[in-house]
């Protein structure tokens, strides 16, 4: 327990580093930094109380890594609000609804409260936007690299931390090396993404991309978030910045590993190998062809531009960004449910995206086929093989595990909110339930009808956006760690 206060003590301190950002942005605009200068120090005071009372530590084992990742999706979010709340922003200013903003920030979800996003000053719209990066790639994840330079051990964190059944040792030896390697290649990513959106505006090509909108959508993009500058998502952009978009979020979605090897070792034969990056890109195709062929065959759009649309709608939802160029919630019941069905695949693991992931997809259909092949041959040796590697009992347990615990939670979460609708004539009811809990789990972020992408989950009542903060919480940290600390063996170890 003293070595998970220390750590997420330390993640703390680093982390009330992030609210420089927004206070100078507060004063180019000319709005009081106070509300970021008051809870900056909050964090650090709070992370050097931690770390002080706590004194030295022993290395972070797996049992503490556990409860730093909790704690810390739990702390961060909750400090994130608090702006919000000190800056008097009118849709924001009870604590239910900035919590679920600042939650859906950080946890790259993208579902908002907002009725009215071009309403909100300049710097707290840029923390709005600052959350999605932060929170895209994992704070733990950027504060890994200088945690050993405090002698905090941080592998068992690493792997607890990144999306998905991932290796974590094959960039280096030391977690610091691994963590820099991954902050860079996000980083790098996102500079890109930035510069070509900023130069479509600059030619001419959309004359709406300015310099702060190329951060915001491309801050999104990468961070498979969602979070716009203003209430109409990608719809208003241009034919090529929707392309670009689109190829940005495919791109995020590529597991980050994997992006250093092709970037930097040019390992290009080992990605062609790669058989969850094969499927990803294969997915993001046919749910393309598929979603445009529905647009088609309803009549909702023509010609070039429903290719366009049905790519980037397929795309969007498939890596659980949530930005949108057409409002799903009008579509016909066919792509109304391709898209929740896209809401369960999710990217690469060791990407920012939430829900399943592919890679689990795959070792569960690999699992499957293996057990029919046992059911007729039940003395085969038959191992389950990703990418020509065997896949152990362990990872197979607990991919298992995961999918059980998802559904669960997906299932619990859909009655919940429908329960709340019986009680609040403001509720979520049937279908609408269940798009919201899927979307809110998975980290999508906009669902259907009312909450649907051009929407807002401000009609919902309290007990319901807390409850979808709570899926949002759960997508992003995998649910196991939640449950491992709920058992009551966890805390008599």
């Amino acid at each position: 327990m003293r070595t998970a206060l220390g750590v997420v003590g330390a993640l703390l301190t680093w982390f009330a580093l992030a609210f420089t950002a927004p206070v100078a942005v507060a004063l180019a605009a000319g709005e009081p930094p106070w509300p970021f200068l008051v809870t900056g120090a909050a964090v650090a005071g709070t992370g050097a109380v931690l770390r002080r009372l706590t004194g030295s530590r022993p290395p972070l084992g797996v049992r503490e890594g556990f409860l730093v990742v909790v704690a810390v999706w739990l702390l961060v979010p909750a400090f994130g609000a608090v702006p919000f709340l000190l800056g008097d922003v009118p849709q924001l200013d009870r604590p239910v609804d900035a919590w679920f903003e600042s939650m859906s920030g950080f946890t790259a979800t993208g579902a908002t409260v907002l009725t009215d996003v071009d309403a909100l000053r300049p710097d707290m719209l840029f923390w709005r936007q600052f959350t999605h990066w932060l929170g895209g790639a994992g704070i733990i994840v950027l504060a890994l690299a200088v945690l050993p330079r405090l002698r905090i051990g941080g592998r068992e964190l690493l792997r607890s931390e990144l999306p998905g059944p991932v290796e974590t040792e094959s960039l280096g030896a030391t977690v610091r090396g691994t963590a820099r390697r991954l902050w860079k290649v996000y980083l790098a990513v996102t500079a890109a993404g930035v510069l070509v959106l900023a130069a479509l505006g600059w030619a001419g090509l959309d004359r709406r991309m300015g310099l702060f909108d190329a951060f915001s959508y491309a801050t999104s993009a990468v961070a498979l978030g969602g979070f716009t500058p203003d209430d109409g998502s990608a719809r208003d952009l241009a034919p090529v910045t929707q392309w670009v978009l689109c190829g940005l979020m495919a791109v995020a979605g590529v597991n980050l590993l994997r992006l250093y090897r092709l970037a930097v070792l040019r390992q290009v034969r080992a990605a062609s190998r790669d058989e969850e990056l094969r499927l990803y890109l294969g997915l993001l195709l046919v749910a393309s062809c598929v979603v445009a062929a529905e647009l088609f065959a309803a009549g909702t759009v023509t010609g070039f531009a429903g290719v366009r649309h049905g790519a980037f709608q397929a795309v969007s939802v498939t890596t659980t960004t949530g930005f949108a160029t057409l409002d799903w919630s009008d579509w016909g019941a066919l792509a109304t449910l391709t898209l929740l069905a896209l809401m369960f695949a999710g990217a690469c693991a060791g990407s920012a995206s939430g829900s399943v992931k592919v890679v689990r997809h795959l070792v569960l259909f690999r699992f499957a086929r293996r057990e029919l092949e046992q059911a007729v041959h039940p003395d085969a040796v038959l191992p389950v093989r990703v990418s020509g590697r065997v896949i152990g009992t362990p990872v197979l347990r607990s991919v298992l595990l995961f999918v059980l615990l998802y559904l669960l939670a997906l299932a619990l979460g859909t009655l919940g909110l429908a329960l709340d609708a019986g009680a609040d004539a403001g509720g979520a009811r049937a279908f609408t339930a269940l798009g919201a809990a899927a979307a809110c789990l998975g980290n999508v972020g906009p669902a259907f009808g009312e909450l649907g992408p051009f929407g807002s989950y401000a009609p919902l009542g309290q007990a319901s956006k807390v409850l979808l903060t709570a899926l949002m919480l759960l997508g992003r940290i995998e649910i196991v760690p939640l449950a491992v600390l709920l058992r009551r063996g966890y805390w008599r170890a």
